[in-house]
């Protein structure tokens, strides 16, 4: 069984097709996904599709592009939080390439999202472009490892990604891992424990190869996987197994599928 780490399925382009999205991840045997909030306007309804099925989780949080939304506070995310379906605080984190203005915001922003994380006990989902000195400063200065988290859609070079691994983060790799340019990205992806890393889509971003410039969809995460265990040597079936573990090991309040609740 594989597990989409991080899909955007409340956007409107996917929320239209549930139906046939869900169907292409059992034939595909995507077992489980992760709906990511980013903001909280839009919560309720990422919330909504978490608990319609019992593979699908959600995420709390305001990402740092969103400027025009509630800001949160630690109590209101906690409140959110409290959730069982919600799995982790975020997407959160700095993004100085749509967001050169007001960087102090930002990581304000960010130390919010955080301290929530550490006091609920559950993982951070960390956004992070053009930015990598800061985000991982913050963290540091905010005990962010305390709480875990993951890296999503990791782009950065093997010295960004072994320090994220030093604060005890994991790593996820999208579907640009696939693409024929990407050595960066593929460096980090051989050379990264087996034991910290994830796959995911970011639908309905990044389809991977031979996707690519299309709509993307969880079921599409087969394709990051395989492209990751093609570079690592592996079978696709020991890179599915290792990053479901990895997963639930990492989200630990999330219940498998077909767990008792």
């Amino acid at each position: 069984m594989l597990v989409d780490s991080h899909c955007h399925l409340d956007f409107p382009d996917l929320a239209q097709q549930l139906p046939s999205l869900l169907a292409a991840m059992r034939e595909n045997d995507v077992g489980a996904a992760v709906c990511i909030g980013v903001n909280l306007e839009d919560f309720p309804g990422v919330l909504a599709l978490a608990e319609s099925q019992p593979f699908l989780y959600a995420t709390v949080g305001v990402h740092p592009e969103y400027d025009d939304v509630e800001e949160p506070d630690v109590a209101r995310l906690l409140a959110l939080a409290a959730h069982p379906k919600v799995i982790a605080i975020g997407e959160t984190g700095l993004d100085y390439y749509w967001r050169k203005d007001r960087p102090e915001w930002q990581r304000a922003r960010f130390r919010t999202h955080i301290r929530a994380a550490r006091q609920c006990g559950k993982p951070l989902v960390i956004h992070m472009r053009d930015a990598a000195d800061d985000t991982l400063r913050l963290l540091a200065e905010e005990q962010g490892g305390e709480a875990g988290g993951v890296m999503h859609c990791f782009t950065e070079d093997w010295e960004i990604a072994r320090r994220a691994l030093d604060l005890g983060l994991y790593l996820s790799f999208s579907g640009i891992v696939s693409f024929k340019n990407a050595t960066t990205i593929q460096e980090v992806a051989r050379k990264a424990p087996l034991d910290r890393i994830l796959v995911e889509t970011d639908s309905p971003y990044l389809a991977p190869v031979p996707f690519r410039g299309k709509q993307n969809q969880p079921a599409y995460v087969r394709h990051v996987a395989e492209a990751v265990a093609r570079l690592r040597g592996l079978t696709p079936e020991a890179l599915a197994e290792a990053t479901t573990c990895n997963f639930f090991r990492l989200f630990h309040t999330a219940l498998p599928p077909g767990a008792p609740s």
